[in-house]
């Protein structure tokens, strides 16, 4: 569960994040690349519409997080069509270190301890209820 302050940390932070989409999208993925090289191969189509997938995606999650149930059965669904993409379990904790690297570049200074760990909290909630959903399946 994340506190009220995290979940305000994580807003904030993303909202400064939204004016430049494109590229920290293409630095997350060239990140995620560059830590799991064999996730390239994952991605067959155009990688500026990835891109914009990716932050819809995680507007519609950061938006939500005060009502993490909501959340809960779109993270479900997404990480069951991951599986028919060749993701596999180790490819979440190489996409939260992608992310966390990206807003550290991206935000500079503004990302502090705090912000740091509230975005690690929240990855931490929503890769978990992914596992938990592809374990199921699986």
């Amino acid at each position: 569960m994340l506190t009220s302050r995290q979940i305000d940390l994580v807003q904030d932070s993303f909202a400064e994040v939204v004016p430049i989409t494109d590229a920290a999208a293409a630095e997350f993925y060239r990140r995620l690349f560059e830590i799991a090289p064999d996730t390239r191969a994952l991605f067959r189509h155009d990688m500026a519409e990835q891109g914009r997938k990716l932050f819809l995606t995680l507007a519609t999650v950061v938006d939500a997080l005060d009502r993490l149930d909501t959340i809960v059965p779109v993270a479900s669904e997404l990480a069951i069509r991951h599986i028919g993409y060749g993701a596999r379990e180790q490819h979440y904790a190489a996409v939260g270190s992608a992310l966390v690297e990206t807003l550290r570049v991206g935000l500079g200074p503004a990302f502090d301890r705090d912000t740091e760990a509230a975005w690690i909290a929240a990855y931490t909630i929503l890769s978990d209820t992914m596992l938990a959903a592809v374990r199921e399946k699986v």
